[in-house]
């Protein structure tokens, strides 16, 4: 199916992605990066923007962007709280914690998702399906497990529960996005995806920029200083492309938000793998027997979704 291979591809994007936002983090100030990660991933849709606004060389592509009013930009305003609520948590989190922890507390995103896809949009799973999803379960759990070896103790780590809230705040998000994107036959808002992916984007940064002058801008002297590094650029550039076949996979008809969430998650191994040869972190047997259950995982997935 074509949208379970576009939440496939968005996956491996995602783990670059994480990669390089834990190296525009290394030492840096949290708002200015994740200020300057909106504004660039603005400046990568705006073209679409005008040109869809003030010409017609995009007319009928997918990079179309239509204009609409406020009845719909009020449901991608809320969208971008979201995101930036996530982000944010999920920003200070990554900083204070290895990649090789982080990203399978992240991966427990699809759980919370799954329950509201199934308790929400009334998404129903087959035999290989739900084996795929325990085995995910299971391996996240004992993968989080391994980080009682490296002093992190997540009942009292406020790093911990900020990850956490990003997840539940990320799971928020992509039921969201389902109702965005599903047609209003189906009881969604129907949406048009670039509508959708283009102007978070700009809400986004005009929120950063006004944080980043309240919040950090008086006190950034006395507080981490913000160093410029072409991370920060990456991070952009691969969550905006990410984004882009996550948005054109739930566009697609029979897309279950339920399985794309899951499978993103796979964005775990790309990270796990950056985290042992490029941050060099510790327990990686332990951590590898438990990622080839997410592999397998991902397979009883795949397979269920034939």
């Amino acid at each position: 199916m074509l949208w379970l291979l576009l939440a496939f591809t968005s996956a491996a994007l995602l783990g670059f992605y994480d990669v390089f936002k834990k190296l525009a983090l290394n030492g840096n100030a949290v708002l200015p990066v994740l200020f300057f990660n909106t504004f660039f991933c603005t400046l990568i849709f705006l073209p679409f923007i005008l040109l869809s606004a003030f010409g017609h060389s995009l007319d009928g592509s997918m990079f179309y962007v239509p204009v609409v009013g406020w009845e719909v930009h009020k449901y991608i305003l809320l969208k971008s709280f979201i995101v930036l609520a996530s982000w944010l948590l999920a920003y200070f989190g990554m900083k204070h914690i290895p990649l090789t922890i982080y990203g399978p507390i992240n991966a427990s995103r699809p759980i919370m998702t799954l329950v509201g896809a199934l308790l929400v949009f009334g998404e129903r799973l087959n035999t290989f399906q739900w084996i795929g999803v325990a085995l995910a379960v299971i391996s996240y759990f004992l993968l989080s497990r391994t980080s009682k070896k490296e002093g992190i103790d997540f009942k009292h780590n406020k790093w911990i529960f900020g990850i956490v809230g990003a997840a539940v705040f990320g799971s928020i998000s992509g039921l969201y996005d389902k109702y965005l994107m599903a047609p209003v036959s189906n009881g969604g808002v129907g949406l048009n995806k670039m509508d959708v992916q283009a102007w978070y984007n700009v809400y986004q940064c005009f929120i950063m920029g006004a944080m980043v002058m309240i919040l950090w801008w008086p006190t950034h002297k006395k507080t981490t200083p913000f160093h410029w590094s072409w991370a920060i650029l990456l991070v952009s550039v691969f969550l905006s492309v990410a984004d882009f076949v996550y948005f054109y996979a739930l566009s697609i008809d029979g897309a279950m938000i339920s399985i794309v969430s899951m499978v993103r998650r796979a964005s775990v191994i790309v990270s796990f793998l950056f985290g042992a040869v490029l941050f060099h972190e510790k327990n990686l047997k332990s951590k590898m027997m438990d990622l080839l259950l997410v592999l397998l995982g991902l397979a009883f997935l795949w397979l269920g979704s034939q």
